[in-house]
């Protein structure tokens, strides 16, 4: 099996944001914050430092987008009914049969996806996300979760994620983890990172290669230190709201 991922080289990162802009510019999305005063993005980059570290002063770059956890616990906290899925492999034609909510993970490429369509926009996945990759917005006045998706639409036609294909210094690297021989296995070799902590050990996807300053930087101040709880009365009302206006559109056709 693949597990798709990608690799932060802080050494070639000059924070130019062109990565998060092609980003909005690819998928539309929204500038803002949503009702949980989540920042509204599915990639971004913040700056970190000047600051002090153990060894010496550093200056770098926090790029952030979804991690396509090994055990996403957006997936778990997500309460929409569960319906069979086919999953296929587009290398060798095996078929997976899952019963997933409304986000999943991939059993096949190891990218994490969301149904808009059966989405019922509660928030309670971006609630739990301990990295913040996720929001809701209002997408033709119904609520909806979005993230950056490794950019399966893309990537399924040969083509980079929009955010690697613009990225000027080629600081991103993507590719399959499990590849031994990919570029991106090459880093992890070299000891890129991941950001984790004593209580979020989610498994990212996501991790992080430079000089010891930078990475040190880095964990100080952009590692999840706690799991989130999950907001159930959104839930609750989220599902009361979705089910009135089934029963209204049901009398409507009346």
């Amino acid at each position: 099996m693949s597990q798709y991922g990608m690799v932060i080289d802080l050494n070639r990162c000059v924070g130019c944001h062109a990565c998060s802009v092609a980003c909005r510019a690819e998928w539309d999305v929204p500038v803002g914050v949503d009702s949980s005063k989540r920042k509204q993005r599915r990639s971004w980059v913040e700056r970190l430092g000047p600051d002090a570290t153990p060894h010496g002063l550093a200056a770098t770059y926090y790029v952030g987008l979804c991690n396509h956890c090994d055990n996403p616990v957006c997936v778990e906290s997500c309460p929409a009914d569960k319906v069979s899925v086919i999953f296929s492999d587009p290398k060798t034609g095996q078929k997976k049969t899952l019963s997933v909510a409304a986000t999943w993970k991939d059993p096949f490429n190891g990218t994490v996806q969301i149904d808009k369509v059966r989405c019922i926009g509660c928030g309670a996945c971006a609630d739990s996300c301990p990295y913040t990759a996720r929001y809701v917005f209002e997408e033709n006045g119904t609520p909806k979760a979005d993230k950056c998706t490794l950019c399966v639409e893309r990537t399924a036609v040969g083509l980079e994620p929009a955010c690697v294909h613009t990225c000027l210094a080629r600081a991103r690297i993507y590719g399959d983890l499990n590849d031994k021989k990919s570029d991106i296995a090459q880093y992890v070799g070299k000891g890129a990172i991941r950001l984790e902590s004593a209580k979020v050990k989610i498994g990212p996807n996501v991790r992080y290669y430079g000089n010891k300053k930078d990475i040190s930087l880095l964990t100080k101040n952009s590692t999840p230190t706690i799991l989130a709880e999950v907001n159930y009365r959104r839930i609750f009302i989220a599902r009361m709201l979705r089910s009135s206006l089934k029963s209204l559109n049901n009398l409507k056709t009346i």
